[in-house]
């Protein structure tokens, strides 16, 4: 994932490259799940998120510790009290590369445990839009796409492509329409990219 500048307010946009320590307590299904919702849904308390998330409010709580113990979450001092305390996540994006954890097996077992949990949330959301098309407004049916692509690249290639790629989803980051524009709706891009043996046969 790469880094985005600003918000659409133009606030700096606050981005976490997730160390090993950082991987390890992240990869948990209601870890991931609550550090979303706050980015999603916004600041919440314990009880809030467990109402969310259809836990009990000592799970969220226990789990919205640990999160904070590794910097992932902090405290709303100005806001709540010691028995109804506010939460938020302290970053905006979460960045990270396989590749910084290879030499560690723990965490790279959490890597690919984060970036499996992460690849079936983007299936069942896609799952979800399908269902829900046939009775969209046509503008989204029509705006909307699913596409892929069979390339033959090198590594550098690969990389290159990304790069570009990100640097056009970063710009749309960066100039998103605002929450007073009626006609916009949340949208989620979806980018992956690896290698394929089956993608184009042996001599394309």
């Amino acid at each position: 994932m790469a880094d985005a500048a600003q918000t659409p307010d133009g606030a700096p946009r606050r981005v976490v490259r997730l160390d090993a320590t950082q991987l390890r307590v992240l990869a948990h299904p209601l870890r991931a799940r609550i550090l979303a919702s706050l980015r999603t849904a916004g600041p919440a308390t314990a009880s809030m998120l467990g109402e969310r998330l259809g836990e009990s409010s000592g799970q969220t709580s226990y789990h919205l510790r640990a999160l904070a113990r590794v910097g992932l979450v902090q405290e709303l001092a100005d806001r709540g009290n010691r028995r109804d305390r506010w939460w938020e996540s302290a970053h905006d994006m979460t960045s990270w590369s396989a590749e910084d954890f290879l030499d560690d097996p723990d965490a790279a077992a959490a890597e690919d445990w984060l970036v499996g949990f992460a690849t079936h949330t983007y299936a069942r959301r896609a799952s979800e839009w399908l269902e829900r098309r046939r009775d969209a407004p046509v503008e989204w049916v029509a705006a909307a796409d699913m596409s892929d692509f069979a390339l033959r690249l090198t590594p550098d290639g690969l990389s290159e492509l990304n790069r570009k790629l990100l640097a056009v989803l970063q710009e749309a980051l960066d100039h998103q329409a605002t929450a007073e524009d009626e006609d916009a709706e949340p949208c989620v891009v979806i980018l992956q990219s690896f290698p394929d043996p089956g993608a184009l046969p042996a001599d394309a």
